[in-house]
């Protein structure tokens, strides 16, 4: 049962509920570029197998199984992928792809031996926390760095959306996490965001961009 469409159906289900309230059929199949009636046919099997509640016309619902198959996919990936930045000197802008392959590896002892390398990390290149062997996930609170006023002293911490694009734009702008941020000024009419930090003693950045980057402090 745990092939790799499998896993990538929990692994989507699973993030998806994060960010929306209810999950249909046609949120899985945009997520996982596959047609409607594909998502649907899925849905019905991991139904039949006790990893989602499954009802025509209602919202799609994981079941404890259902999270605890999903969130041991989600370790493996968040793994690869820390191990790759730190271990082998990947960009966290390379990361993803590779470790989309890898976290199909059905070997408990490989990832536990990657865990034990890396020192038990609790969070992945890009700030999303890595869950532990049993599955649990301990969320952190942050906010989103738009949502500050002039004057905030911040740290980035994490990112809401994190494709190969968006980091090479955050390389340029050498941005990442850790770095201390304080709010020289933001623009009513737009809502960008004017900051300093480190070598940079005046960058502008989007709302868009603001709305992604996550802060503490």
């Amino acid at each position: 049962m745990a092939t790799p469409t499998v896993e990538n159906y929990l692994k989507a289900l699973h993030l998806l509920a994060n960010e929306k309230d209810q999950i249909n059929v046609s949120d899985l199949s945009e997520v996982l570029h596959v047609s409607t009636p594909t998502a649907n046919s899925m849905a019905k099997k991991l139904n039949q197998w006790g990893l989602i509640i499954y009802e025509k016309y209602r919202p799609l619902t994981l079941t404890e199984k259902g999270k605890d198959e999903a969130a041991k996919v989600i370790r493996k990936h968040r793994l690869t992928e820390m191990y790759l930045v730190e271990m082998m000197g990947f960009g966290w802008e390379e990361v993803h792809e590779i470790a989309e392959q890898i976290e199909h590896i059905q070997s408990p002892p490989f990832f536990d031996r990657m865990d034990a390398l890396l020192g038990h990390p609790t969070t992945d290149p890009h700030g999303s926390p890595i869950p532990d062997k049993n599955g649990f996930i301990v969320e952190r609170n942050f906010r989103k760095l738009g949502s500050c006023q002039e004057g905030d002293q911040v740290k980035l911490s994490a990112l809401a959306f994190s494709s190969s694009e968006f980091l090479q734009y955050l390389n340029e702008k050498e941005l990442q996490l850790g770095v201390n941020l304080k709010v020289l000024s933001k623009e009513a009419f737009d809502g960008s965001i004017t900051l300093q930090y480190e070598n940079h003693p005046s960058v502008t950045l989007s709302k868009k961009v603001a709305e992604i980057l996550l802060v503490e402090g």
